[in-house]
């Protein structure tokens, strides 16, 4: 249970495409706040939320820290705001920061509203109603969209975790290309590894610690255990000044999004789910490299999307055949298509039906319709028109799950690596 006296505090929405990161502000809130002597109980939290929410953040996810609810919570306060004003994006029309702060008990009912955050979409009139009812006490900037994720960013209980260590640059080296050692990254990988993971996708010799944008992150670092990420720092190596860095303790790579479907009419758009069905066609790529097919239960059907930053995760989809039955883990995006972060094998479809075999050795064909099978080589008729089931191999397996690689992962995707953890 989370202790009833201390303050809680979250921050959403401060970024944008062209730089920032909330948890680059955070960061700077906690050395103000160690500045002053005010103390942080336990790590700062980075809570992800629904990745097919409309009108995310660029990572959509909130911060939350937490402090005594002491003399120096007023300052604390004091310290959150100042910042928020002087770090966030506010010439980017989507940038719309939010900020709660709340004094108490994390209820029952903050809790089920942090998983429709996660699971659904709420709007900034519905959180701010929420935190309201609840004694939040709540800051907009702009629009302040950012309250939504505040709120569930304090909110949400986390059973399954892991911890990520953000490093972060110096404010004249935004922007400009960041000078990792990769070299060294594939040493911490080789060191760390599984206790560490998703540093670098070998099948695109991508490494993924490094962000792509131009946001104050120089890298970012995700491991089971604090102890893990302190070696992997010491491994490391740039070539230009670190900052500072922070590890959080977040929902990152917990499947925390995906909910257990009962059937495929049931899932809604926009939402996660985790869902069984049987291929109905073989898969097929468009144009652009995206892979498409259908799976359908007894309540209907639904189109499979595996796109082309999948690379060759599309391989294995086409591997799939009409009778399979699989169990698909993902969400329902724009065009009502089950965008898909990784499958397990149900049961194979591992048969053909083929024309009979001659007993002359020779495949027989067709002798017309209800006519039976005929033999080419030596004249042989059977009536029958029945074909003959053949075992064929699969090169998928039965029980085995596939996963996108870690260069198209998602961030509450859990990885094969983690799925032991509950």
């Amino acid at each position: 249970m989370i202790m009833i006296n201390c303050l809680h505090i979250g921050i959403d929405d401060t970024d944008s495409p062209d730089g920032m990161c909330t948890t680059y502000l955070a960061s700077q809130i906690v050395n103000k706040f160690r500045d002053n002597g005010i103390e942080l109980i336990g790590h700062p939290r980075l809570i992800r939320l629904n990745p097919f929410a409309r009108f995310k953040t660029r990572g959509n996810g909130g911060v939350a820290l937490r402090i005594p609810n002491d003399d120096k919570a007023g300052l604390a306060k004091e310290i959150v705001l100042a910042e928020v004003e002087k770090l966030s994006m506010f010439d980017c029309d989507n940038t719309n920061p939010g900020v709660i702060f709340y004094d108490g008990e994390i209820t029952r009912e903050m809790e089920d509203y942090a998983f429709r955050a996660i699971y659904e979409f709420i709007t900034i009139d519905e959180a701010e109603e929420f935190g309201k009812s609840v004694g939040c006490e709540i800051h907009k900037f702009k629009k302040g969209r950012g309250i939504i994720g505040s709120i569930a960013s304090i909110s949400l209980p986390l059973s399954d975790y892991t911890y990520e260590l953000l490093a972060y640059r110096s404010p004249e080296n935004f922007g400009t290309k960041r000078q990792i050692d990769y070299e060294s990254v594939y040493e911490m990988d080789k060191q760390t590894f599984p206790d560490t993971f998703e540093n670098i996708d070998y099948s695109e010799d991508y490494i993924a610690i490094e962000p792509k944008t131009p946001c104050p992150v120089l890298y970012g670092i995700r491991s089971n255990n604090v102890e893990a990420l302190k070696k992997a720092k010491s491994i490391v190596k740039v070539n230009e000044e670190m900052s500072d860095w922070c590890i959080f303790k977040t929902n990152q790579h917990t499947d925390m999004h995906i909910q257990k479907a009962s059937n495929i009419s049931s899932m809604k758009q926009f939402g996660c789910y985790e869902v069984t069905g049987t291929v109905k066609n073989k898969p097929t790529i468009i144009d652009g490299g995206h892979m498409f097919f259908y799976i359908a239960d007894e309540s209907g059907e639904i189109e499979c999307g595996a796109y082309e930053p999948t690379k060759n995760f599309r391989r294995t989809v086409s591997h799939l055949r009409p009778g399979d039955v699989i169990r698909v883990y993902g969400g329902i995006g724009e065009q009502n298509t089950f965008n898909i972060e990784k499958f397990q094998v149900i049961e194979l479809n591992d048969v053909e039906y083929k024309n009979p075999i001659c007993e002359c050795g020779k495949r027989m064909t067709s002798a017309g319709k209800n006519k039976g099978f005929k033999c080419k080589k030596c004249g042989n008729k059977i009536e029958s028109d029945e074909k003959v089931p053949i075992k064929i191999s699969r090169s998928l397996k039965n029980s085995q799950f596939y996963e996108t690689p870690v260069s198209a992962r998602r961030h509450l995707s859990k990885p094969l690596c983690r799925m032991d953890f509950k």
